[in-house]
């Protein structure tokens, strides 16, 4: 009797410890643990408004005002696209998208969105993007050049 009640004396202890703490965050559970590493692996990914990817575009400018017409294509596409894995200020499967031009050069966001496959496994950022994000790989969405500039305009407005 006496050993019994050691014995579960014993696992009521070991059971009470703390162990990993975890921390709710946006609907996931995560450990301490894995948000300091996304944490640590967030600062690695560099901001560079000079790198312009790789892809067919190798010099584009906005216009000083934004193209109200082509920003609401932009959204439209946004919205069908894009939304299941990016939100304009949250990060979620990707990064979040507002003030991503403060981040990258508008040459490099739209070769992402038009020559997806080559910069994830060429371009150093999006290589630490994709780190970053565990590896979730964009898919590529097929958009032509004007598609891309439109959903290039519209985050101007996020």
């Amino acid at each position: 009797m006496k050993k019994t009640l050691l014995f579960a004396l014993a696992i009521a202890l070991v059971s009470c410890g703390e162990g990993p703490k975890k921390e709710e965050s946006k609907g996931f559970e995560m450990s301490r643990a894995t948000t300091k590493a996304a944490t640590k692996e967030a600062v690695s990914v560099p901001v560079d408004l000079n790198n312009k990817g790789i892809g067919p575009i190798s010099s584009y400018s906005f216009s000083a005002d934004i193209d109200t017409g082509l920003s609401e294509q932009g959204k439209g596409l946004y919205n069908s696209k894009c939304t299941a894995c990016h939100m304009a200020n949250q990060r979620m499967i990707g990064p979040a998208l507002s003030g991503v031009y403060d981040r990258r050069s508008p040459e490099w966001v739209l070769n992402l969105l038009l020559n997806t496959d080559e910069m994830l496994k060429k371009d150093p950022i999006s290589i630490a993007l994709l780190k970053e994000h565990n590896n979730a790989i964009m898919n590529n969405q097929n958009l032509s050049e004007q598609e891309a500039k439109a959903v290039a305009e519209y985050l101007r407005t996020l």
